[in-house]
């Protein structure tokens, strides 16, 4: 596993997993509340190794880091709160 030793190479493989868990939670048809979330928390998990790894932010200046990545909270924020919204 010499492959595996590369980060972009862990980064692809984690979102390869979790567009899979992603997949089924959809197929599956799970509506619950608690799947929604975890939809949109491997959403963020997958948009944070993105952004630090095949854009390769890991290693840039803090104020790109902190620019990008806060952008991911507002952005992930907003959406849940749109949907905690709407179930009320």
């Amino acid at each position: 596993m010499n492959a595996l030793r590369n980060p972009a190479h862990r980064a692809w493989l984690v979102l390869l997993v979790a567009t899979g868990i992603t997949w089924y939670l959809g197929e599956a048809g799970a509506a619950g509340t608690a799947a929604i979330v975890a939809m949109l928390a491997i959403a963020f998990i997958k948009g944070r190794l993105v952004i630090l790894d095949f854009m390769e932010l890991r290693a840039a200046p803090l104020l790109w880091r902190v620019l990008l990545e806060g952008w991911l909270i507002l952005v992930s924020s907003l959406i849940l709160l749109a949907y905690w919204i709407s179930l009320r």
